[in-house]
């Protein structure tokens, strides 16, 4: 927000290279982005020293390690500037994401606040389509100042690859379920299991017509044999 919010008009904002106080303040503010994006790429690093393989995805992997690197391209060309949107929007929506796993980390009793689990993944599409949106019109600018125009069309085409990234994650998660918690998972199976086993039991119907059956035959030659027994015990 340090330019956006105070002098950059979001259109065709080119890099301030000089010593003003806005143009510091964008380069520090890039600075901090890109020390950022090294902390989440080590916390990809940690799920795989700590063999968390359910929490790896190719999204998780692709996008932490996409990012260190050509933010570190940014920051040393163009830190600054119209190419500098998807930081803006990309940090609010982190401060979000953070929130919602500081909530998750806090404990059992704040399980019940954490039920926009699914709203996180539309908020990072939204972020996604607004990147590519921005960027998009500078393609039908007459002239734009913008002074690394390959960067351009890297956030174009990063916009795009990650929201066809994220939207594959949102149908596997939430339309198909592959990525509910297993908790959910093993209730879900156990009851469509006892589910179908209590269906087969209860259709077995001819198990009991048999037993009744039987019942009924045994029973007339049980009676049967005790008078015949009776009887012959009796002339005896």
């Amino acid at each position: 927000m340090s330019g956006w919010a105070t002098g950059y008009t979001w259109r065709c904002d080119p890099c301030d290279y000089s010593n003003s106080p806005q143009g510091l303040r964008m380069t520090r503010v890039a600075w901090l982005f890109l020390f950022s994006k090294f902390i989440e790429l080590m916390d990809t690093v940690f799920f795989v020293l700590r063999k968390k393989h359910s929490q790896i995805t190719f999204l998780h992997i692709i996008h932490h390690s996409f990012m260190p690197w050509t933010w570190w391209w940014g920051v040393s060309y163009a830190p600054g500037g119209m190419g500098s949107f998807h930081a803006m929007i990309n940090s609010c929506v982190h401060v979000i994401m953070y929130f919602y796993y500081g909530l998750s980390a806090a404990g059992p009793r704040f399980q019940k606040f954490l039920w926009w689990k699914k709203y996180m993944t539309a908020i990072q599409l939204i972020q996604f389509v607004l990147v590519s949106l921005h960027v998009t019109q500078w393609y039908f600018m007459e002239s734009c100042d913008y002074q690394v125009p390959l960067f351009i069309h890297l956030i174009w085409m990063y916009g795009t690859f990650f929201f066809v990234l994220f939207s594959n994650f949102w149908y596997q998660a939430y339309v198909k379920g592959k990525r509910l918690p297993k908790n959910t998972q093993q209730r879900t199976q156990s009851g469509t299991a006892n589910g179908s086993t209590a269906v087969a039991n209860g259709s077995s119907v001819s198990n009991g017509h048999g037993v009744h059956e039987n019942g009924l035959s045994n029973g007339k030659k049980h009676h049967e044999n005790g008078s015949t027994l009776n009887g012959k015990m009796k002339k005896a």
